[in-house]
């Protein structure tokens, strides 16, 4: 409504053009306050997006934040494992899983020295861990599990596992292994069931991890290094499968000796 003074008829043009040009200014905001719902208004007029979390089917507050050396990673399809390089179940004596990494803790502290022990991976880092490890959860929907920096094998950047993108976690050991013979020497073909368990635990060091954490928070280097014959204890590896060679991952401690390397007879 516009005030109209009898005794003061030059003032109502610009009176006039005023009120029009407020009008036209608070338009816009009255109509985004009008269509906007209540449930994105708060008690200041500011607006806010509302994004919903849901753990194991119950809405929680906000996303999932791990504590210590936990790491939430969201599982990858039984296609996908296994196209990255997982074996199958008949294949391997604990089939590894491959996930995602959505959120991980800072890292435990040692009870003993009060050191921070950062945790290796991070958010968007591809790992590998174990079949049985950690606790599995379902967060937004998605089948995730809830594991410790030390169930890590390794971790990497891309779509699937090169041995260039690769990392080994910590103190393990990426070691080659040598391709398993299906035929004796006079040509009788033998099945793999039956040499699956007679499989020597040697090979070539491929990759090496960046060492144990010590208590002092720093690292300790890996024994062996890379081209290096090694020898482990008897189902201490976990078997993978890497541009179609077959490795085993293997924790420093379970390293029992390194040898020479065969020496190529000169052609």
């Amino acid at each position: 409504l516009i005030y109209r003074d009898p005794q003061q008829p030059h003032t109502q043009p610009f009176a006039m053009m005023a009120a029009a040009l407020l009008l036209l200014f608070l338009a816009p905001c009255c109509h985004a306050w009008i269509s906007t719902p209540s449930v994105y208004r708060n008690s200041k007029t500011r607006l806010f997006v509302e994004t919903q979390y849901t753990l194991d089917g119950e809405t929680i507050r906000g996303p999932v934040t791990p504590i210590g050396n936990f790491c939430l990673v969201k599982t990858k399809d039984t296609l996908t494992a296994t196209e990255g390089g997982i074996l199958l179940p008949d294949q391997s004596k604990e089939r590894p899983t491959e996930g995602v990494v959505i959120a991980a803790g800072p890292g435990r502290i040692h009870p003993f020295t009060g050191v921070r022990m950062k945790n290796p991976v991070s958010p968007g880092d591809s790992v590998l861990y174990g079949k049985f490890d950690g606790q599995p959860v379902v967060y937004n929907d998605d089948q995730c599990q809830m594991i410790r920096d030390d169930d890590v094998l390794l971790f990497y950047q891309g779509v699937s596992m090169t041995l260039d993108n690769i990392t080994p976690c910590r103190d393990y050991i990426l070691v080659e292994m040598a391709q398993q013979k299906l035929e004796t020497k006079s040509g009788i073909a033998i099945a793999a069931q039956v040499t699956k368990e007679d499989l020597p635990c040697e090979g070539v060091v491929a990759k090496v991890g960046e060492g144990r954490m010590t208590s002092t928070g720093e690292l300790s280097k890996p024994s062996v290094k890379v081209g290096d014959r090694v020898k482990f204890k008897d189902y201490a590896g976990n078997d993978v499968m890497i541009a179609g060679k077959p490795y085993s991952l293997v924790r420093n401690i379970d390293i029992l000796a390194s040898m020479p390397n065969e020496e190529k007879p000169e052609s």
